[in-house]
Formats: C-alpha cells, structure tokens, sequence
C-alpha cells in the first residue's frame, strides 16, 4: 500500500512580508497568515484522501498553521524538533539588505557555498537537510501505507524536496503551499505527485515564495 506525505508550508508572518530572515524566532501568523491557515484546513477536509497522521515544526508559525488543520480534521497534532527551520544565527531578524551591509564578508561566503557555510552562530543548509532527512524518514517509516502531513518551513521543506528527488529546479513554495510526494512500497523511490501548489488560496494573498 503506497505512503503519501503532504508538505506544507506555515502560512504567512508579518517578518514574511518584510522578507527578514526568521530562523527560529517565535514568530506568529499574521492575519492573513491565520487566514491561509483556516483554508487550507478547509481544503484538506475536503479532500478526497484523507490524513491520518499530523505533524509540525514546534516554532509557532508552523503550530499554529497545522493546529488549524487539527482543529478542522480532528486530528492530534505531533511535533518533531527536527522539522524547525534552519537556524540564521546572528542573522535572524535582519533582510538580506540588512546583512549585506552589516556582515558583509561572511554573507558573500555563505552566498558563495550556500550548502556548506553556515551563517554565524547558525547552521548550514546541509546539516539542516541531514536533520529534516532523519525525521521524515523515521515518520514515513513508522505510518508507512498512511497519507501523513508534514508543516514546516520554506527553507527546510526546499531541502528535504531536494533530498528525496534528487537536485531539481527550486521550487516556489508559497505560505500554505502542499507538496505531494508518494512512495510505492517501502524502500521505493520518491514520486511527485504535485509541488507546491496552493488551490485554496484563491482570492487570497499568496505571501513570500521560498
């Protein structure tokens, strides 16, 4: 029996409009976000598949996002550590303007490496694919043949996508986005089925794409 897992993206924060950099800070759903929120719960009720498991990122902005899920379905929520974001460091707060100006020597050699070069007091892109790798392959694994959800963030969900299909064009994922991704049978391959796409959003706004 295949296993399906739903990425989503948290909905949008006020830091999302401003573009800075949020890492791990605890920062909330704006009012749209909260609004993205409530329709993608919607949308997934009303989905033909229905989940079985939910889990999330603990950082807020992607609680709350997947509490409405939870609240819609009536499912408990589950949170693993491993789905936060990547960890910016001294950087958190800032737009990259803002860290050009100030950092500028260590953020052309994180621009320069991306994958390998942490930012200051932070992590790389590449420990943060090893640790969001680890969970979704320990979660597939313990409800392999359900259909899972996953909430986390633009910037460890574009690492774990890459991870499991291997290096693809960079995709847009938009606040509330879904990636579908399905597996066969244990040890197969990672199919996509659709990646970040966001039909509930009609008529509303779209946010920050990663």
């Amino acid at each position: 029996m295949a296993t399906q897992v739903l990425l989503i993206r948290h909905g949008e924060t006020a830091w999302n409009a401003l573009r800075r950099w949020q890492g791990n800070a605890p920062v909330p759903l704006s009012e749209v976000g909260l609004a993205q929120a409530r329709a993608l719960g919607s949308y997934l009720a009303a989905r033909q598949v229905p989940i079985d498991v939910l889990y999330s990122s603990p950082l807020v902005r992607a609680r709350q996002t997947a509490q409405a899920i939870a609240d819609t379905l009536g499912l408990p929520l589950r949170t693993d550590d491993r789905l936060r974001e990547v960890d910016v460091g001294d950087w958190q707060g800032l737009s990259h303007d803002e860290v050009e100006a100030w950092d500028g020597e260590r953020f052309a050699a994180h621009r320069a490496d991306w994958y390998n070069v942490p930012t200051p007091n932070g992590e790389s892109h590449r420990e943060l694919q090893v640790r969001a790798r680890a969970a979704f392959d320990e979660i597939a694994a313990r409800h392999c043949g359900e259909t899972i959800a996953l909430v986390s963030h633009g910037g460890t969900l574009g690492m774990l996508i890459e991870s499991l299909l291997g290096p693809i064009e960079r995709p847009s994922l938009c606040n509330t986005s879904i990636t579908v991704l399905e597996q066969s049978a244990p040890g197969a391959a990672w199919r996509p089925v659709s990646v970040g796409l966001a039909p509930h959003l009609d008529g509303l706004s779209l946010g920050e794409t990663w």
